[in-house]
């Protein structure tokens, strides 16, 4: 079977402050879209950077795509991150004196193996294509200071996706959005997941979304360390 994540007996701290996480395991088949829920301080953001290699586990094997991220400095990680993983953050961290299109293609012009990816497409082209499929296709030349929450979560959502990374994280997009703009988000985000054949970890502390995801998961039942 083939884990887009295999993490075991994770442990992870900062500093030499109590134990935030401590998950003796947690698998992800590839194409899975996965819910995580939990409380504020349950560790979900802490589970994110250690599976996207921002943070490095004390303790325990937390491997992706079949590299054991422990294993790798911090410089590797760093590489393996920006070839392999589109981050979609909770306040979206788009270059503000950029546009919509240079923040969308920063990942492909920053990494070659990524933008290999492409399959031909020029980065202007597949960005636009993109773009369209998250409804911001006609945004492209603004700077991303004059959109509103929701047309920033899509810049953010493509800016992830392009170069078609096999794992997807995104910690609580949706969360300055209504239901119904939340619902429209995710659909799109779904079907472009699926056009990549990428794996999706989605945080929120909304319940009311999990109904859309192929598998949920509570971290306070998988984490020894929130009981």
């Amino acid at each position: 079977m083939s884990f887009t994540v295999d993490v075991r007996r994770l442990r992870f701290r900062y500093g030499t402050g109590p134990w935030v996480l401590d998950i003796p395991e947690l698998t992800l088949e590839q194409g899975t879209s996965a819910f995580l829920y939990g409380p504020s301080g349950s560790g979900k953001t802490t589970l994110l950077g250690v599976l996207a290699g921002v943070l490095e586990a004390n303790q325990g094997e937390v491997k992706v795509l079949g590299e054991d991220l422990a294993s790798l400095s911090g410089a590797q990680r760093d590489g393996f991150r920006a070839e392999h993983i589109g981050y979609v953050f909770q306040m979206f961290n788009l270059i503000p004196y950029l546009s919509v299109l240079d923040n969308i293609t920063l990942p492909v012009r920053m990494n070659a193996a990524r933008r290999a990816r492409l399959n031909g497409e020029g980065v202007k082209e597949t960005a636009a294509l993109l773009a369209d499929h998250l409804q911001i296709g006609d945004l492209m030349k603004k700077p991303v200071t004059e959109l509103s929450v929701g047309q920033q979560q899509r810049v953010a959502a493509c800016r992830a996706l392009i170069g078609s990374p096999e794992l997807i994280v995104a910690d609580e997009p949706t969360s300055s959005l209504d239901f119904d703009r939340r619902e429209t988000f995710l659909e799109l985000l779904f079907q472009e997941c699926e056009r990549a054949g990428a794996t999706l970890v989605f945080v929120s502390h909304d319940r009311t979304l999990e109904g859309m995801f192929s598998r949920t998961i509570s971290l306070p039942d998988i984490n020894k360390a929130a009981q």
